[in-house]
């Protein structure tokens, strides 16, 4: 073993509270998660040094050919789809218009719509065939608070922009393109069925249109609901800054909100008031304590405040404080939840307020699989990169100057297939981790933005609508469909996936990290949207209206009643 790879090794056993010595066993038995993530590849004997993918693995078939035809003939179709979801730039969990947008597409194409999976109304799974082996393709349509942006603007420029003399917002947009990867993914399964369909094949086509994915609330509900049940194959993608496939994991999180409740007054007189915003304050001050001696590499915390009052006149009686929390695995995440936790209550204490703690979802790390990244990775090869024109790297170098960031344009490349590293220095979050750990996910990343810009950004907005959208969006549609395509006519590549799986999962027992009776995050409907999918309101097991939570503080004393001075 390289000695690069091995002091890496090391490093990630001290991140994790394992002695450098410490076997890939010893590993699996502190965490069997961890061994199921970074430790399979080095019991089953796999070395990194010198890695070189196999290639042959994606075949050429009448069935694949027609696929990517199909996309090619369509890509306007597929497009039009990703810039309507981006024009309605709808917050998680109130995709109303998004989620239809994108059903009725699949319901042109013959797919089956059931609307409400896992409870949620703007889910569905969508079907197509039956028999053969049954291929799932994530689609998600949310957008992000205060990212929106004028497609194809190189420099900061919201289009939704809310005036307010104290206070001015952004409306929401496409920083994560979601958009583009709703359509993409829809237009790969379109394209499946169309080949499964001509070439007379056994399959069963599913789209999994998913709700609350940028709040990591979908799938963790739904996957505990057994929505994904039966699948032999998952297939997703995302936006990226460059092109490449992977079997590495992500970060588990959990996410949960603390609201301080307390006492109201004048700002001016204060003695007496207790404020919720002190206690959300100190929260965050308290938070930041932990990072230096109870945060290892792999762990992250972040927050934003909900509400903190309305006038600096009014003491506010309640403040809410958002945590996401993350870490290399569930059981890690728990910990450093409980240190939070803690905290919190301590900052309770000390600023006199009572403490309403509300857990809303929580998701694994990711599963990889190597023989599917593998076979992921020879179709992107044997396909290539998106293409752009000078007008593109011409507006993606705008981008990046305005940012700050080297001015290299787009990625025009696929990056070579790698192992994992052997530090896990922590990341992003995906709610598909939960379904990893129940059907072998494949998952490839595609340029829809400038290189080196990091998602979460007007920039991604400013590229999702633009030919630079397009065009990657349009080459992970191909990615994902080759593959699919790959997986039904050659039964021996899906099967040794679902052997890897099984391996990995050996000894792991996925357990929700959402408690049971916990009612997710939700909101309501309008009534149109209702009758058009045909739902009714509340859901099966939902609470509805939601209780609510009201300060009913006494006021504090500041000592006993003096007499009057005469």
């Amino acid at each position: 073993m390289s000695s690069a790879y091995e002091l890496g090794r090391r490093r990630l056993l001290r991140t994790f509270g394992l002695t450098a010595a410490a076997s890939t066993a010893a590993m699996a038995s502190a965490d069997p998660v961890l061994g199921a993530t970074f430790g399979h590849d080095q019991a089953v004997g796999f070395r990194p040094e010198g890695y070189t993918p196999p290639t042959g693995l994606a075949k050429d078939s009448p069935a694949k050919a027609a696929a990517l035809a199909w996309i090619t003939e369509n890509a306007r179709e597929v497009t039009d789809l990703g810039d309507r979801i981006w024009s309605h730039a709808e917050l998680s969990l109130r995709e109303w218009n998004s989620s239809l947008a994108a059903a009725d597409l699949l319901a042109k194409h013959g797919f089956s719509i059931r609307w409400g999976a896992g409870g949620f109304p703007a889910a569905f799974v969508a079907t197509s065939g039956s028999g053969g082996p049954a291929l799932g393709f994530n689609a998600e349509y949310d957008a992000l608070p205060g990212l929106s942006q004028r497609a194809g603007a190189s420099a900061h420029d919201p289009l939704v922009y809310n005036y307010d003399a104290y206070g001015p917002t952004y409306g929401p947009g496409h920083g994560d393109a979601h958009n583009a990867l709703g359509a993409g993914s829809i237009g790969a399964a379109i394209a499946v069925s169309e080949a499964v369909r001509a070439a007379g094949l056994k399959a069963t086509v599913k789209v999994f249109g998913s709700t609350g994915e940028e709040q990591l609330v979908g799938k963790p509900f739904m996957v505990k609901a057994g929505v994904f049940d039966g699948l032999d194959a998952y297939l997703d993608w995302h936006p990226f800054g460059a092109n490449l496939a992977f079997w590495n994991t992500t970060s588990a999180l959990a996410s949960a909100t603390f609201t301080f409740l307390g006492a109201a007054g004048h700002g001016a007189t204060p003695l007496g008031n207790k404020s919720g915003l002190d206690g959300a304050l100190l929260l965050a001050s308290m938070s930041e304590y932990l990072r230096e001696k109870n945060v290892a590499t792999s762990g992250r915390f972040h927050y934003a405040l909900i509400n903190g009052g309305g006038a600096p006149n009014v003491t506010p009686d309640m403040a809410s404080i958002w945590f996401f929390v993350r870490e290399g695995s569930p059981a890690r995440v728990q910990q450093l939840c409980g240190k939070i936790v803690e905290c919190a209550k301590a900052a309770a204490q000390a600023s006199q307020t009572r403490l309403v703690h509300k857990f809303h979802a929580g998701t694994w790390n990711s599963l990889g699989n190597k023989a599917g990244a593998e076979l992921v990775y020879d179709n992107m090869v044997k396909i290539g990169p998106p293409v752009f024109t000078d007008a593109d790297q011409a507006f993606a170098k705008a981008v990046q100057r305005a940012l700050g960031k080297p001015e290299t344009g787009i990625a025009t490349t696929i990056v070579p297939l790698a192992p994992p590293p052997p530090v896990f220095g922590g990341g992003v979050s995906t709610d598909s981790a939960d379904v990893s750990w129940h059907v072998p996910t494949l998952t490839t990343l595609a340029a829809t933005f400038p290189a080196g810009l990091p998602n979460h950004n007007w920039a991604v907005t400013a590229a999702a609508a633009t030919n630079i959208g397009h065009q990657g969006m349009l080459a992970a549609t191909r990615y994902l469909a080759a593959t699919a395509i790959d997986l039904i006519t050659s039964p021996e590549l899906l099967e040794g996936i679902k052997a890897e799986f099984r391996q990995r999962t050996a000894g792991v027992t996925w357990q929700s990290m959402v408690p049971d009776g916990t009612q997710p995050p939700m909101y309501q409907p309008p009534a149109e949207f209702l009758a058009k999918t045909g739902q009714q309101w509340p859901p099966k097991g939902i609470t509805w209206p939601v209780p609510p939570v009201v300060a009913a503080e006494q006021l504090g004393s500041v000592g006993p009643e003096l007499p009057p001075v005469t």
